[in-house]
């Protein structure tokens, strides 16, 4: 029998994490009975001796809040994807002990927006400033031909978000928070804020409003998304960049075709078990 293997996620707080449950039924669904798929709850003090404790079982790590940036420093190298915008959530850990970062989350964006048939935007609306809008950025970089407004709450967080854009070719524009709900009318919109914080935002989704992408899984859905769907427009949500994200990540670490119906069902079957149990 093969070597067993590790993979896990890090963040805190990081109960919440449905990232367990994709990467075990890739797992199982693959035949790969001897790999495991933790979560641990580890902040940005704890990091450093995490990752040097790890042995050669380990094949890989995904990254959440607060450790998309932390992780960087300990690394041996990362993707161009995630030099872009400084921003890491996947760590291959190659055989001879090598620590390589990448952005799934960016790719991961793109993929579930052309699943629901968004290929191209003339413009796009960004909700938010922090590690998950610069991946959005990112992804804006490859499918939006015109400018990006990005809704932040401080001049810093704008100038940071502009500063994102000049590196990635993105024409971003900076507006105060005060005005979000301006942002509503883009052919495109990207919600990245935290839970709650784009429900006062629902009574300003126009009469035919374009595609909304939250970010959010949990709670789903969110107000935003409930009344964006009730105006009979494409919502595509965090699930879907979840899933699409862990895809990617199952492939880097196993070097094996990832199962994505497989995968999705999974999270899924965790949201509905989640509600019962509410």
């Amino acid at each position: 029998m093969s070597t067993p293997r590790r993979a896990a996620v890090l963040g805190s707080p990081i109960a919440h994490s449905l990232s367990p449950d994709l990467h075990r039924a890739a797992y199982a669904e693959l035949g790969l009975g001897n790999w495991s798929y933790d979560r641990f709850d580890v902040d940005e003090a704890g990091l450093p001796g995490f990752v040097e404790g790890l042995d050669p079982s380990w094949a890989g790590l995904s990254l959440t809040m607060p450790l998309k940036r932390a992780i960087i420093p300990l690394l041996d190298g990362i993707s161009d994807t995630a030099a872009a915008i400084e921003t890491v959530n996947t760590v291959v850990l190659t055989e001879d002990g090598r620590r390589h970062g990448d952005n799934t989350d960016i790719p991961g964006m793109v993929a579930a927006l052309r699943e629901r048939g968004v290929e191209k935007a003339e413009s796009a609306s960004v909700l938010g400033a922090g590690a998950t809008a610069s991946s959005a950025l990112a992804a804006l970089a490859e499918i939006c031909t015109g400018p990006v407004t990005a809704y932040v709450r401080s001049a810093a967080r704008g100038d940071e978000m502009r500063g994102w854009g000049e590196r990635l070719g993105v024409d971003v524009r900076i507006a105060d928070w005060d005005r979000a709900g301006e942002a509503l009318r883009a052919p495109l919109v990207i919600a990245t804020t935290p839970a709650g914080t784009t429900d006062a935002l629902a009574d300003a989704v126009p009469e035919a409003p374009g595609t909304l992408f939250d970010v959010l899984y949990e709670p789903w859905p969110t107000a935003l998304a409930s009344r964006w769907e009730a105006a009979g427009a494409a919502v595509v949500g965090g699930l879907d960049l979840l899933v699409h994200q862990a895809v990617l990540q199952v492939e880097q670490m196993t070097g094996r075709d990832a199962p994505l119906a497989v995968m999705r069902a999974a999270g899924e079957a965790a949201l509905a078990a989640r509600g019962r149990q509410a």
